[in-house]
């Protein structure tokens, strides 16, 4: 009789109840909302965002792990179990819920205003208002400091101008959370929370992409967006805001990535089964099962790292450099294992009546966003050996 990965490793025994009601939860509206359609929205490139919005809204997806203003208040770890069950659908998905979550409106929710708390977060937590985050820029990526965006100040408003791009729902949010220099240095960034109908502030949707095709991605064009002194995020200064923000979006892909890897192991495994080649099943060869160990133990070791990170954080709190050992590792043997899974269904594992091709595309996104693998690499080998390479 044959076992899921989950029953090979018992992952089951490490979840508390409330945990495995999430994950049962999350699973079930994937199968029933999302998986009959998402296919389709990958090969048109599209998301119907409003709609979606108030369902993931309705059974508490946004902002889960953050306390009040209508979010659920949920353990970091039950957030990225979360995460792993809408990436096992597709990683536009689980983006589409990190940027709402943990990167828009853990901004608002850790550094902002008591007004503009207020004002966005129960909206946001119910998928009524939509966010994003603009701090990517065209030329500054990895280095986000040399950041060319900057405000000014004008009698008692700011005025902003600048870009930024790979803004994930930017074409389709209500409020942008934007970071921009003030000053000279690095130490002068500053996040505002700025409505999207402000005069001077465009979202072109980018297309013709060849991953992540069920998201909405665009770019933040500024041109003399005035803002009033309230729009600024009083609570932090410098790198340290939006970095710290980066840190909750990368813990949710920890998670999210093993979801993406499971789902086409799964595929892989069942195609096999039924699959004959020379009279028997593809499954009964001994090079497939090596392919299909040596996956599942790559898959059982990365969702092992994420529950550990996942009890750090919600216990004395996890690292930035232990974060970029979960993202670095798990979408790296995610994406090798997409790969693998492709060569058993074999021509089969290009089309989108499997789920494979499509994380692999997904997850060639992932590898390098929030943080390319060379920076997590960097951040590793700070803390190991104490010196700082990334110049």
């Amino acid at each position: 009789m044959s076992q899921t990965l989950e029953e090979l490793f018992a992952f089951d025994t490490l979840l508390h109840d409330d945990e495995r009601a999430i994950v049962d939860t999350v699973r079930e509206f994937g199968k029933k909302k999302l998986r009959p359609h998402v296919a389709d929205w990958f090969e048109a490139g599209e998301l119907p965002v409003r709609e979606l919005a108030t369902e993931l809204g309705a059974i508490g997806l946004f902002g889960m792990h953050l306390e009040g203003y209508g979010c659920a208040g949920a353990s970091a770890t039950a957030y990225g179990l979360a995460c792993q069950e809408l990436e096992a659908v597709d990683s536009g998905l689980r983006s589409f819920v990190s940027v709402q979550g943990s990167l828009s409106m853990f901004a608002i929710w850790k550094f902002g205003s008591d007004e503009q708390k207020d004002r966005w977060l129960p909206e946001m937590a119910a998928g009524r208002a939509l966010g994003c985050f603009g701090l990517t820029e065209p030329d500054f990526g990895s280095n986000p400091g040399g950041m060319r965006t900057n405000a000014k100040r004008d009698g008692s408003d700011w005025v902003l101008n600048g870009a930024k791009m790979w803004i994930t729902n930017s074409p389709v949010a209500d409020v942008a959370v934007v970071w921009a220099r003030t000053g000279d240095d690095a130490r002068s960034i500053r996040g505002f929370v700025i409505p999207t109908d402000t005069p001077g502030f465009s979202a072109p949707e980018i297309t013709r992409k060849m991953s992540l095709r069920a998201s909405v991605t665009g770019e933040i064009v500024l041109e003399d967006v005035r803002v009033p002194d309230s729009a600024v995020l009083p609570g932090v200064e410098g790198l340290r805001g939006p970095l710290s923000c980066l840190n909750e979006a990368r813990f949710g892909i920890v998670f999210g990535a093993v979801g993406a890897g499971r789902d086409c192991l799964e595929t892989a495994v069942a195609y096999a089964g039924s699959r004959e080649v020379f009279d028997k099943p593809l499954s009964g060869y001994q090079l497939t099962q090596r392919k299909i160990a040596d996956m599942a133990v790559a898959l059982g070791n990365a969702h092992l790292l994420a529950l550990h990170l996942g009890r750090l954080k919600d216990a004395a709190g996890v690292r930035p450099e232990q974060i970029s050992l979960g993202k670095l590792n798990n979408v790296r043997e995610s994406l090798a294992v997409a790969r693998e899974c492709r060569t058993i269904l074999g021509a089969n594992g290009i089309t989108l009546e499997y789920p494979v091709i499509r994380h692999a595309n997904n997850l060639e996104s992932v590898l390098t966003y929030e943080g390319t693998s060379e920076m997590h690499q960097l951040m590793i080998g700070k803390a190991l050996t104490g010196v700082d390479a990334f110049r």
